[in-house]
């Protein structure tokens, strides 16, 4: 216990001080500075721990735990901007599974499409594909798994539906073709590979692709396609 609240009071002593110098100069008190008339060796007392009020640090620990702290800080920030999921509380099914898939689709190694449907803020049915991977580059990804913002699909997506209004779109993505005027159904064509995604639940998926239903408390119905990108 006590060595983890020396070990605490160093981290902190790292965390306040920018430099080693201004560590040492925290130290020293006016009255050192009047008797000794010289900073750098009242600067070297403090660090052979003869003068100084508080902790003993020696520079080479200062500098190992000022870059391992920076170094801390440098990974947290790059992981958290990269990834919305990362250090979210996630119960629900389907954001649980969101948070799986979203670094294979942020780096394209998968595109995975997803089917929900619900009832927007008017209470009217909707329904439709969503291109995740898109989704994810173009906007903040952050209130969703935050659970401050449901993920609905738009007429922006890849397919999009309204029961109440009877409205219906269809959009190419950044990594998708729409291909509705097909006696199969709605099929999706990957524009990296060109391989065909049948989201018919009748139907196989296709080459590298899968199908995975899922049970939400935040949807009536959820169904997420992958496909895994062969890049040749």
């Amino acid at each position: 216990m006590e060595e983890d609240n020396a070990a605490a009071a160093l981290d902190n002593i790292v965390t306040e001080f920018h430099t080693y110098e201004d560590f040492l100069d925290s130290q020293i008190t006016s009255l050192d500075l009047y008797y000794l008339e010289d900073e750098e060796l009242a600067r070297q007392l403090v660090e052979l721990g003869y003068r100084g009020s508080g902790e003993v640090l020696k520079r080479e620990e200062f500098e190992t735990r000022k870059a391992a702290a920076e170094a801390s800080r440098l990974s947290k920030r790059s992981q958290q901007k990269t990834l919305a999921s990362v250090g979210k509380e996630l119960k629900d099914n389907f954001l649980k599974a969101l948070a799986e898939r979203e670094e294979a689709n942020r780096s394209g190694k998968m595109t995975s499409i997803i089917f929900i449907r619900d009832r927007n803020a008017l209470g009217q049915e909707i329904s439709g594909y969503i291109d995740y991977s898109h989704r994810l580059k173009t906007e903040e990804f952050d209130p969703y798994f935050n659970g401050k913002k449901r993920l609905l699909p738009r007429a922006t997506d890849l397919s999009f539906y309204n029961w109440e209004t009877q409205v219906s779109t269809s959009n190419a993505s950044a990594n998708y073709q729409v291909i509705a005027d097909n006696s199969s159904g709605l099929l999706f064509k990957n524009k990296t590979d060109r391989k065909i995604l049948n989201v018919d639940p009748k139907a196989t998926p296709g080459d590298n692709s899968s199908r995975t239903p899922l049970q939400s408390e935040l949807y009536s119905q959820v169904v997420i396609y992958d496909h895994i990108t062969r890049r040749t």
